[in-house]
């Protein structure tokens, strides 16, 4: 089964979306800032991205640069942030299987679609 982790308010995550909505396979939508990942399944999500915690944050959210910006952190410390504040994770993540992509470009999405 595919996921998408979605923010209906950011336009790169809505465009996600619909390049799934037309892709003729399911998916289970996950809107990450109501349903937010647990520390496990981001690392797990991590994994599957094969990225380090701080390449999935986005960087320019205000919280970041008020809270975290500048600070040495560890990559437990990155993830207990984007749980403490998901508004912190970069969209959309897609993932099918043991395989994950953050969309950005969309066309991305289509490296794990085959």
């Amino acid at each position: 089964m595919i996921k998408i982790y979605h923010n209906p308010r950011c336009r790169k995550s809505r465009e996600g979306l619909e390049l799934l909505e037309n892709c003729g396979q399911p998916f289970e939508t996950i809107k990450y800032l109501e349903d937010v990942p647990t520390k496990e399944e981001l690392q797990q999500v991590l994994g599957y991205l094969g990225l380090k915690p701080e390449n999935l944050v986005r960087k320019n959210e205000a919280i970041w640069k008020e809270h975290y910006r500048g600070r040495l952190m560890t990559d437990d410390e990155v993830v207990e942030a984007m749980v403490k504040y998901p508004i912190l994770i970069e969209r959309p993540v897609i993932i099918k299987g043991n395989k994950a992509v953050i969309g950005r470009p969309k066309e991305k999405i289509n490296e794990i679609l085959a």
